[in-house]
């Protein structure tokens, strides 16, 4: 995650204690869906989260044998959950050059699927998480739980849960590689999407939700597209989370505007409305510390539930986010 804010620190935490926070929800976590969807599978959410930041995963950085045991185990569960490969494979191969002395070229591999929706509307969400993380460094395992099997995670039961109750729109399920490189993957995507790129109305991108003592989930993006206000509001009165919105306005605090940071920048910048769902940084962030038995398990749950809701209010609505920006 936040690729851009390698170097960031604790003073990022205090910005955001700054910026505006509902008060912290207390006592059982509420569903977060408004009824006409299954409940999400809780278990399954913890077991995706538990083997993709595994030690046999190895960090998964970019083209390891780590990184391709994450992938094998993504394409299982897509094909599990009745995702269908656009064209001949979920698999998407890319190129990339890696500076600092690094092997001159590099090849990522995204993974896609795609459910289609109920409607004849031809808009199309994409729904994205990068599944990559920072490998093995000084004979430690950078296991990137928080960062970013939990997006991965949180992707594969919002996808399930559509499987179970379809949306009206097509809905492309993304795991990006190299992001955590220049959000390298997204950015191949954007630049070849497997469908025409106009009919893009919007990406709910997931990354970092497993981590956060005050139970905050931030909502980064209404800042460039306030229309998208709204869907933020609704969500947030049904979400057992706290649901703020932030870090999207320009600004010289390093690692205080997350617009760029992450895989959602890819798409803003080609004009494609996005919202971002991710927690703050915490004493685990680019850690080997980042490891399952680090998180907050409970807040991880309630947060995927938050974005189950997101993505089904957003595929609600995704015709007005389509008519207000044009697309």
């Amino acid at each position: 995650m936040r690729y851009l804010s390698l170097l960031a620190t604790a003073a990022c935490t205090v910005f955001a204690i700054a910026c505006q926070q509902p008060a912290e929800v207390s006592g059982p976590a509420a569903p977060a869906t408004t009824g006409e969807a299954p409940a999400m599978d809780r278990a399954q959410l913890l077991e995706d989260l538990r083997i993709l930041a595994a030690d046999d995963m190895e960090g998964r950085l970019v083209s390891t044998p780590g990184s391709e045991r994450a992938r094998a185990y993504i394409i299982s569960r897509f094909q599990a959950i009745g995702l269908e490969p656009i064209g001949d494979s979920f698999v998407s191969g890319f190129e990339f050059d890696r500076p600092n002395g690094w092997s001159p070229t590099t090849t990522g591999t995204n993974i896609i699927g795609r459910l289609r929706g109920t409607g004849d509307s031809e808009r199309v969400m994409v729904m994205s998480a990068h599944y990559d993380h920072m490998g093995m460094r000084g004979g430690q395992i950078w296991n990137g739980a928080d960062d970013n099997a939990s997006g991965v995670a949180a992707l594969l039961a919002t996808a399930a849960n559509f499987a179970a109750s379809p949306p009206e729109h097509d809905i492309i399920f993304a795991a990006f590689d190299a992001e955590e490189e220049g959000l390298r993957g997204a950015a191949a995507f954007v630049a070849s999407p497997p469908v025409p790129i106009e009919t893009i109305a919007f990406n709910l991108n997931l990354d970092m939700l497993a981590m956060s003592e005050p139970r905050i989930l931030w909502a980064v993006g209404t800042y460039h597209y306030p229309f998208l206000m709204p869907i933020v509001e609704a969500v947030r009165e049904r979400s057992a989370v706290n649901l703020p919105t932030g870090f999207d306005e320009p600004t010289e605090d390093h690692g205080a505007d997350w617009t760029n940071a992450t895989d959602s920048g890819a798409f803003h910048a080609v004009g494609i409305p996005f919202i971002y769902l991710g927690v703050d940084y915490h004493p685990h962030y680019h850690e080997p510390t980042d490891v399952y038995e680090n998180m907050t398990l409970d807040f991880f749950q309630d947060a995927s539930e938050t974005v189950i809701d997101f993505a089904r209010e957003s595929d609600r609505q995704l015709d007005m986010i389509g008519d207000a920006s044009g697309r």
